[in-house]
């Protein structure tokens, strides 16, 4: 990933999605970016950040997405050129921001990079951004292939500075995350300079006041940019055709859809019947070039992901045009032809292409087929999702399950997005019930705190990591604190940003770039902000417990902070604090009274039930030596060693 500022100009690299993405802004001259970490975005930024010193950028993990947009805008607003980078759901933080900064408008070139996860592959929704072009009216482009992705990229940055307004780079989890041959281009050797430029005629684009009022005005001037956008389209590069001049069938699609319907085409042997028209420039339409290629056709298939964006657009535009184009028949995801969830693939266009055609076509043999099934289902172990073995959120998890379980007043835990999520699995002893977005957790949990006037005596638990914490979580913790409601938090502080990589955040003493930072204390804020603070590890399960269980008694909001590196984590990885034995002359097994306590039901994937000895062991390869089994095992069969003594 790293180093692609040392590639030259003609040479051909193997490149990510992101990669290509990293390539086309630095030959696009960029000097700022800013972004939160997010499955597929993540890799955008870490590149970047590693090239800072020797492409002179400044690159930063901001606090989350609303700030990461914000920051990038101030470089845009000094005339520099700048990107902010985030996943789909941070799209939603930074919206606010995003609807002034769409009637503002930016000066130097800007580009907002959303990744979508089309099938939430690494998220628990697949919302998707393309929306927010039309909710927000600025340009979307589609890259359809890894060159692609570059070049658009770079041009990205030029449109953004033709209509003076943000851009919005839309790439999906197969685009980001796969690879293709990319040609590199030409490295700008650019002087970059930064000045803000404030005392014009306070409604001076260049050079006066940075705001969205007059809003009419501003809304009106806005509109503007988005019809010298769509002009610019019509003659886009970005848009393009394959296929007979009078096609049978006219697939539109974008993105790398674009693919997935070369590919089904390809398979069907049905170049001479189908065209594909690729958009690369998807909001606003490129209208003449639409209406153009639908004149040509009686049916059209749109194919797209996720949900029927495009379809509707056409739809439009071909129902303000029938007379020019005739009527059509159309067929996506209105019709049924492909589903509005999940990922977009070749088997799934494949299927719709040749009911459409009315082609038959056998994929895998059923034979085959049939001996695959059998295969996964006999053949290959069932493996569950998982806590890492030594995995604080494992133990932070037993504690707290334990905790609220003896207790007995049916308390519960609210919690939101990270690794600790999978807490609402039996990974995590099923203790998460309620599971949103970051930070939500906290908030609700101030809601159900308020709630013993409606004569609710239950407990409330929220759990967040300590990016979380950051990210989002404070606001309701305040809320929680200002309006007195009786709830704990639990922060799950692991050191890092862990579910995305261990990227940086305002708790740790280095930034993106690998300088040092100031590390804000997680326990000191939360005690600024009025509320009850202990700290305690939560490889420490007795005392932990011990500390909760206070805590649940108290009134008002407490904060429990259970500290412990991630075993994953670049300080940790490789080292153990504790060499871990079973004695099996003390192992119960299946006896009465056990019943594989420690590897039916804490199920740490560094206990092993061993079949033929009828006893647990340690798998010392996959064990990260925690010692927290020691600490459960009901029989103390279960020994710990200081690594290092004899």
């Amino acid at each position: 990933m790293n180093q692609l500022h040392e590639e030259r100009p003609g040479s051909r690299r193997l490149c990510m999605g992101n990669e290509a993405i990293v390539r086309g802004a630095l030959e696009a001259g960029i000097a700022v970016a800013a972004g939160y970490p997010g499955t597929p975005s993540s890799e955008i930024i870490e590149a970047l950040s590693s090239m800072a010193e020797p492409m002179n950028l400044y690159v930063e993990w901001s606090v989350n997405e609303k700030v990461a947009l914000e920051v990038a805008s101030s470089a845009s607003f000094a005339g520099l050129r700048t990107m902010a980078v985030m996943k789909q759901p941070g799209l939603n933080v930074a919206s606010d921001y995003l609807l002034h900064l769409s009637g503002s408008g930016t000066r130097g070139g800007m580009v907002l990079v959303s990744a979508d996860d089309p099938g939430a592959l690494s998220s628990v929704n697949e919302g998707e951004t393309r929306h927010y072009a039309k909710l927000m009216e600025v340009p979307l482009l589609e890259p359809g292939d890894f060159q692609e992705a570059k070049e658009m990229t770079t041009w990205a940055f030029e449109l953004s500075e033709t209509i003076r307004n943000l851009v919005l780079l839309r790439t999906v989890t197969r685009l980001s995350h796969a690879s293709g041959t990319v040609a590199m281009g030409e490295l700008p050797e650019t002087d970059k300079k930064a000045h803000f430029k404030h005392d014009g005629f306070i409604i001076d684009p260049m050079e006066g006041v940075v705001m969205s009022p007059p809003v009419e005005w501003k809304h009106g001037q806005q509109q503007e940019k988005l019809k010298q956008a769509q002009e610019l389209f019509e003659t886009s590069p970005f848009n393009t055709y394959e296929g007979p001049k009078e096609p049978e069938l006219l697939i539109i699609t974008s993105s790398v859809c674009n693919l997935y319907c070369k590919e089904a085409v390809k398979l069907l042997d049905a170049e001479a019947r189908v065209g594909i028209l690729k958009l690369g420039t998807t909001w606003p339409l490129p209208e003449k070039l639409v209406r153009k290629h639908l004149a040509t056709t009686d049916k059209v298939f749109v194919v797209e992901e996720v949900l029927p964006f495009l379809e509707g657009e056409i739809k439009i535009l071909a129902a303000e045009s029938v007379g020019e184009v005739g009527a059509k028949t159309f067929y996506g995801k209105r019709d049924g032809s492909l589903p509005s969830t999940g990922e977009m693939n070749p088997d799934r266009v494949v299927a719709a292409l040749s009911r459409i055609l009315d082609v038959a076509y056998a994929g895998l043999e059923a034979a085959y087929a049939q001996r695959a099934t059998e295969i996964s289902f006999m053949g290959s172990p069932n493996r569950e999702a998982t806590f890492c073995p030594g995995c604080p959120h494992r133990a932070s998890f037993w504690s707290i399950n334990t905790a609220l379980t003896m207790d007995k007043q049916n308390g519960f835990v609210c919690g939101d997005i990270g690794c600790y999520s999978m807490a609402v699995l039996p990974a995590g002893f099923s203790t998460l019930k309620t599971l949103h977005a970051m930070g939500s957790g906290t908030g609700v949990a101030s809601g159900f705190g308020k709630l013993s006037k409606f004569g609710m005596d239950q407990p409330v638990v929220s759990v967040c990591g300590d990016s979380t914490f950051f990210h989002s979580a404070m606001p309701p913790l305040v809320n929680a604190i200002h309006n007195q409601s009786d709830m704990t938090l639990i922060v799950l502080d692991n050191s890092g940003t862990a579910m995305t990589g261990f990227q940086t955040h305002p708790g740790l003493a280095a930034d993106a770039m690998g300088e040092t930072a100031t590390s804000i204390d997680i326990p000191n804020v939360c005690e600024a902000l009025g509320a009850t603070v202990k700290v305690a590890d939560p490889f420490e399960v007795m005392s932990t417990r011990e500390t909760l269980f206070g805590l649940l008694e108290e009134d008002g909001v407490n904060v429990l902070v259970l500290k412990q590196a991630c075993a994953l984590s670049p300080d940790k990885k490789h080292t153990k604090a504790w060499e871990m034995a079973v004695d099996e002359s003390v192992c119960l097994g299946e006896g009465c009274g056990c019943n594989r306590f420690c590897t039916r039901v804490f199920a740490c994937p560094g206990l092993v039930w061993d079949k033929e000895k009828g006893k647990a062991r340690i798998d010392e390869v996959v064990c990260a030596g925690c010692g927290v089994c020691a600490e459960i095992c009901p029989v103390g069969a279960i020994g710990k060693e200081a690594v290092g003594m004899s």
